[in-house]
């Protein structure tokens, strides 16, 4: 390159216009972006100048007591949905199959189907004033409420299939057909038990499934086990799933 020329020398460095660029495409990008602006509330408390983000209290909101307490109130709603009815009571459970196996003995001995029908209806009037009593213990010893929204769901699972086998009951005996009752009487307090058991500690949904199988094989079996099928499903379930949550669930 002619040095002496020094016009020619700048044009060939500076100002020659073949020179190809390395990034031929500009670097600003021409799509508009959308600025995120955030509301401010009227409620919103203002920080005073020089006061290290410290809150005025002059600028805070006054909140009312029954704001408060309807805060309160949607918190405490919001838990009961959430929570388990946890006043199940294992032991108690377990006098209800203690006192299965006596009825079941004592049905045997009876000559007539009505005397059969009696004692087993006095059992399960037995049986439901045993279960109220021994989860509201169980609930008054750990503080825990008995009347809340997980029992009252608990017992709205529970209740249609007990009242639809009180009428089954008074149907099937009435038309002639007392060795239906026993498959019934399974069938029905295994759906009650699994629909109202949902809203409670998980091993009572699968006592409820093992009522239903021993419902259906009480339905396959023949006439004369159906006292022995209330026994073992009346009896030995409640035994055994209540050991399962008396040792795991506190009683």
């Amino acid at each position: 390159m002619n040095s002496a020329n020094p016009v020619a020398s700048l044009r060939c460095k500076v100002l020659d216009n073949n020179i190809q660029l390395r990034y031929p495409i500009s670097m600003f990008d021409p799509r508009p972006h959308r600025i995120r602006r955030f509301p401010r509330s009227s409620g919103q408390s203002s920080v005073e100048p020089g006061s290290a983000g410290q809150v005025s209290p002059e600028s805070a909101p006054a909140r009312t007591a029954p704001e408060v307490f309807a805060d309160l109130r949607f918190i405490r709603d919001t838990m009961e949905r959430t929570a388990a009815f946890t006043a199940v009571s294992g032991w108690g459970q377990v006098l209800l199959g203690f006192t299965a196996f006596a009825a079941a003995w004592l049905a045997a001995q009876q000559i007539s189907n009505f005397a059969w029908l009696r004692v087993w209806l006095a059992e399960g009037l037995l049986a439901a004033a045993v279960g109220l009593l021994s989860c509201s213990l169980k609930a008054n010893r750990r503080g825990l409420p008995l009347f809340s929204g997980p029992a009252r769901k608990v017992a709205l699972g529970l209740a249609p299939p007990l009242v639809a086998g009180a009428f089954l009951t008074f149907l099937l005996f009435r038309a002639g057909l007392q060795s239906a009752l026993p498959a019934t009487w399974l069938l029905l307090y295994g759906a009650g038990i699994m629909t109202g058991g949902s809203f409670s500690v998980p091993v009572v949904p699968v006592m409820g499934v093992c009522f239903m199988l021993l419902g259906g094989l009480a339905v396959l079996a023949p006439v004369a086990w159906g006292n022995w099928f209330l026994a073992a499903g009346f009896g030995g379930l409640h035994i055994v799933f209540g050991l399962l949550i008396a040792r795991r669930h506190g009683g």
